[in-house]
């Protein structure tokens, strides 16, 4: 296509997506605020899955100031199920810094929003350019699988400066009357049409001015070298509980993977002989174990990681003084404590059971 039909390609995205965007909760706001919160959710997460989580987080969280003020236990109680949760705590925190440095006022430019804690060059374009319909690129992988197609880009885009090359290519294309639409339209039509296998050409607005397509190669692009190789760990996972009903929940570390979640007490496996763990939980724990039931097995995935666990049911004692990141809990308790996915699914079990 190069760039001597871009009025052209302009007009055909822009009036497609006028007439066939989904019907989003967040595309009925120019809150720049609401648009933030709808992008660190998408990051990373199906639209379908965010959207039940997005209506929560604006009824608890309506205003900047609302959200600056909570508690991060309550916060991540509302990001529960979602995943990745630095994004919630970094976004609280950039909320902050609007609030204490801008008034409650999300910057309307790139060099001050992009100070913010965990706005990156993607999310900046897209609060600039949805919000405040500022000409910005906002580069995510649904607009590097569009360009690369529609301009025939063969850089690796596993590589991180290759996102260079795709801003430039968004800021010499870009419709600087309808940079909100534009943007959104480049997103929408790799999504719905322009798809990472079996994209739907013959339903693409700008199918003409694509160069893959007229080559007959849209499939071969983008070009992106495999991820690397996932890690997998074992683990044996207790459900202890105790003669009031009561169960033992840590809270993780402050910083690292699933930071401040509570969990049920999880003991990495060893090829030593089997129910050494238990073992293990009775003295870090300081219990007195009474019996034990299986519960499930199962594995949950992560990006980079995969945990298997096998998980148990335990009636113990307290027969010591446990680690101070411990606690027992009621289940009426447990209900306001953020727990990751892998827990609530053996907890959703062990009810199930019941």
């Amino acid at each position: 296509m190069y760039y001597q039909y871009k009025k052209q390609f302009q007009q055909a995205l822009v009036e497609w997506f006028e007439q066939e965007k989904r019907d989003l909760p967040w595309r009925k706001t120019k809150d720049p605020y609401k648009i933030w919160v709808s992008e660190v959710m998408l990051q990373q997460t199906r639209v379908d899955t965010v959207i039940p989580y997005y209506n929560r987080f604006m009824q608890e969280f309506p205003t900047p100031e609302a959200l600056a003020k909570a508690p991060e236990e309550k916060l991540l109680k509302q990001w529960e199920g979602l995943g990745y949760y630095s994004r919630a705590r970094n976004l609280q925190d950039g909320v902050r810094e609007v609030v204490e440095t801008y008034g409650g006022k999300v910057p309307d430019n790139r060099p001050e929003i992009s100070k913010l804690k965990g706005v990156g060059p993607y999310t900046a374009g897209a609060v600039l350019s949805i919000a405040y319909n500022k000409a910005e690129h906002a580069v995510d992988g649904n607009v590097m699988r569009v360009l690369s197609r529609v301009l025939l880009i063969d850089e690796d885009i596993a590589i991180p400066k290759t996102k260079k090359t795709f801003e430039q290519a968004v800021m010499e294309l870009i419709d600087t009357e309808h940079p909100s639409q534009f943007n959104q339209g480049l997103m929408e039509l790799g999504a719905l049409v322009c798809t990472p296998t079996s994209p739907k050409c013959l339903l693409c607005p700008v199918r003409e001015y694509c160069t893959a397509f007229n080559e007959g190669n849209p499939e071969e692009l983008p070009v992106k070298t495999k991820k690397v190789k996932t890690k997998n760990l074992h683990y044996d996972v207790f459900v202890v509980q105790n003669e009031k009903d009561q169960f033992l929940l840590e809270k993780r570390p402050e910083k690292g993977l699933l930071a401040n979640m509570w969990q049920f007490p999880m003991l990495e496996q060893t090829d030593i002989e089997e129910h050494t763990n238990e073992a293990k939980l009775a003295d870090i724990y300081k219990l007195e174990l009474i019996n034990r039931d299986q519960l499930m097995s199962f594995k949950h995935v992560f990006s980079h990681l995969v945990w298997h666990m096998d998980s148990y049911v335990i009636s113990a004692q307290q027969i010591g003084d446990a680690p101070d990141n411990s606690n027992w809990f009621s289940i009426e308790e447990m209900k306001e404590l953020p727990m990751p996915v892998p827990m609530q699914k053996i907890w959703q079990k062990f009810n199930l059971n019941l």
